[in-house]
């Protein structure tokens, strides 16, 4: 049985019992008592998971024995199947399109090895090595007739080294002394040393190794110590603490230019942060909540913040802005929703802009209370509604499954068309607003005919469809309006990545820490940039980077390099 860990440990009844009778007569070995606490481990987040009201049967063998793709063909299987008479006769289309595919057949492997070209290596140091002997234009040495010239592609030769991710170099500087009057000489360290212990490339480094790939500061330190070069973990706190009061400008930058952003995507995840959670523990939740009813509403902070106290909860908010041809990821950990954090965004949102689209799933908390934005909703978590009572109800999901896969069809033809947001909403007026249409037609003579049970966990599932629909088809209406919110839940895995693997934040400063260097770094992933040239770059030109903070933004601050240092 899985546990809440990664490692599966495979223990049957035959097992438990033979354990329990060498403990009977002798102590357990090491192998017997890591089963014994996988088993204890394993009833106690099992018995977490069924304290939750929303986890169904389906859920829980899903988180026990692992998702597959929600992927309809694996939801139902390989082969299509029949969907039933009614959904059959209501969506002639699909059965046209899946006979289509079989006809076709498979599609053909792709060429390739799978290997890695020598372009692939963009950060790779590039070595010219010359011929020993031949120059371009020297006659050739094998027919002694013809002329040799440079070819335009060279030969390529790739080798891969491995090494520690933060290295050091010792400097011994030669020290004379004079015999008579004892005077020192010691040698000038050479030019590139630096007058720093640590390097902006080592802060770089901590900091993409910590918040890009969630490897905690005592991995680190243990993998640094066995190679040789230590580094301890409250050295590398200090280190990313001092870059962030350096790079904190262009944090700020990102912030304000994705207020002004057209589309913006929000959502939560939880998120473990220490000092609020001793203070909940020792009662100082209660006492503030207590505090508050006796002072009454105040006049001078109205909404949600009066009652942030109150509150248990702690969440990562991602945000992700886009406009025009670029996208920025934000980051707030602590006790507010999206919703609250998102109004903080919008509050830098220049007055004569229109309201930006906002695209989040249907939980009241991810709207701004403040700000007006065209709301548009998860059609992915519509959809995953029905994946969820799949078994349950084959013909009804798989209609619904098998409908909602042509408008995702139509997305993506549109984007390998490269079309833009007005011709992409036209597109799917014409290919998606026709589907669209039938499915909620069926979707309402399901409820109204009594063909499903309201109450029941299908009939829950079309009433989420019926009651945002508007929100779930806004891709129709508006130009650029997105069909889901996977790229911040795509977002947030680097925090939920982090969480996994350092568990926790000790501070509120340390969360704040965290979340600036992960939105500055998935901002670079996101619009293709190198995130540890930026960082290196940001640390050592923290001057400029103070005067004018736009112009050294991932896009655009190789533009203001030196020219020496732009190559």
């Amino acid at each position: 049985m899985k546990a809440a860990t990664t490692k599966q440990i495979e223990v049957n009844m035959d097992d438990l019992e033979s354990m329990l009778e060498r403990a009977r007569v002798s102590p357990l070995d090491e192998a017997d008592c890591a089963k014994i606490k996988a088993v204890f481990e394993s009833y106690l987040y099992l018995t977490d998971l069924l304290e939750d009201k929303r986890t169904t049967l389906e859920r829980l063998r899903r988180i026990i024995f692992g998702s597959s793709s929600e992927k309809t063909c694996e939801v139902f299987g390989t082969q299509p199947g029949n969907a039933g008479d009614a959904a059959a006769a209501a969506a002639p289309e699909n059965r046209v399109a899946a006979a289509a595919d079989q006809e076709q057949g498979p599609a053909a492997p792709p060429k390739g090895h799978g290997r890695n070209g020598a372009e692939a290596y963009e950060g790779a140091e590039k070595v010219q090595v010359p011929h020993p002997s031949l120059r371009s234009g020297d006659p050739c040495p094998e027919c002694q007739e013809g002329t040799i010239y440079e070819q335009a592609q060279p030969g390529v030769l790739v080798r891969i080294v491995g090494q520690a991710p933060v290295q050091a170099k010792v400097y011994e500087l030669q020290k004379l002394r004079c015999n008579l009057c004892g005077k020192v000489f010691t040698a000038e360290a050479p030019e590139g040393a630096g007058s720093e212990k640590y390097d902006a490339t080592a802060a770089s480094m901590i900091a993409l190794l910590k918040y890009g790939t969630g490897l905690p500061f005592n991995r680190l330190e243990g993998l640094q110590g066995n190679l040789g070069i230590p580094l301890p973990a409250s050295t590398q706190w200090d280190i990313v603490q001092a870059t962030a009061g350096m790079v904190e400008p262009a944090c700020e930058e990102l912030i304000r230019q994705a207020a002004q952003g057209e589309v913006l995507h929000n959502d939560d995840t939880p998120v473990k942060i220490l000092e609020f959670m001793s203070k909940t523990r020792r009662g100082e939740g209660k006492r503030a909540r207590q505090e508050a009813l006796a002072e009454g509403p105040s006049g001078d902070d109205p909404g949600p913040r009066r009652n942030e106290s109150e509150r248990r909860g702690l969440f990562t908010s991602g945000i992700v802005s886009t406009c025009e041809d670029r996208r920025i990821a934000l980051f707030f950990s602590g006790r507010r929703h999206a919703g609250e954090n998102l109004t903080d965004v919008l509050a830098r949102r220049a007055a004569d802009l229109a309201p930006p689209i906002q695209m989040c799933d249907a939980l009241s908390r991810n709207a701004p209370a403040e700000f007006k934005t065209i709301l548009a909703n998860c059609l992915a978590h519509g959809r995953r509604q029905f994946v969820e009572v799949a078994e349950r109800f084959p013909e009804e999901c798989r209609y619904v499954l098998e409908t909602l896969r042509d408008v995702y069809r139509n997305d993506a033809i549109a984007r390998e068309r490269d079309l833009s947001p007005e011709q992409r909403q036209a597109f799917h007026q014409a290919e998606s607003g026709p589907i669209t249409e039938k499915l909620q037609a069926w979707c309402i003579r399901q409820l109204d005919d009594r063909l499903v049970e309201p109450n029941s966990a299908l009939g829950q599932a079309i009433t989420y469809l019926l009651n945002h629909w508007p929100e779930l088809t806004l891709f129709l209406r508006k130009p650029g309006a997105p069909l889901d919110n996977n790229v911040c839940e795509r977002a947030l895995k680097m925090a939920i990545l982090h969480r996994k693997n350092a568990m926790f934040y000790k501070t509120l400063n340390g969360a704040r820490v965290g979340d600036l260097f992960m939105s500055l770094i998935h901002t670079c992933q996101l619009n293709n940039v190198d995130p540890f040239d930026y960082l290196t770059e940001l640390q050592r030109h923290p001057e400029e980077l103070a005067a004018q903070p736009e112009s050294w933004m991932p896009w655009n601050y190789r533009e203001s390099l030196p020219p020496a240092a732009r190559t």
